[in-house]
């Protein structure tokens, strides 16, 4: 089933952040009720990614995780959330791998670096439709200059 997906832009540590929203509820609780539903302790700590804390370079192709840098690459994905606290993504993130196609755009395979024995694979795929998930890359990308 395709899900829908917002970039809902509100501050976090004096700067605007990116925080995904999917049908309507932000990545960050998505997480954090699976967290819980599993059985693993939640943090509470996601936070949008710092639209200037971190060089994502531009955002269509890093949300495509299509980026040349090999940085991606080695990351074996992109990150989605940063931590609530300070905006870093070094401190709490929520990573997960893009796959692209003609029509569709999916997250999955989901990871938290700093907490490698959890099992995330229950977390998702989230699939979206790739002409609105494009369309609101643009806007959020014209919000968050409207923002600078």
């Amino acid at each position: 089933m395709l899900k829908t997906l917002y970039f809902r832009i509100e501050p976090l540590v004096g700067s605007p952040s990116i925080m995904p929203v999917i049908d309507q509820t932000a990545l960050a609780d998505l997480v954090s009720a699976y967290e819980t539903e599993t059985g693993y302790t939640p943090t509470d700590n996601y936070g949008g990614l710092l639209a200037n804390g971190f060089n994502y370079g531009p955002l269509e192709p890093y949300f495509l995780g299509q980026s040349a840098d090999a940085y991606w690459a080695e990351l074996g994905g992109i990150y989605l959330l940063g931590c609530r606290d300070c905006g870093d993504v070094g401190c709490w993130p929520l990573i997960a791998e893009v796959k692209s196609t003609a029509d569709r755009v999916m997250w999955m395979n989901f990871q938290q670096p700093h907490r490698p024995e959890r099992d995330y694979s229950g977390f998702g795929p989230f699939v979206f439709d790739k002409q609105s998930y494009v369309s609101e890359i643009r806007e959020a990308t014209a919000r968050l200059d409207r923002t600078a």
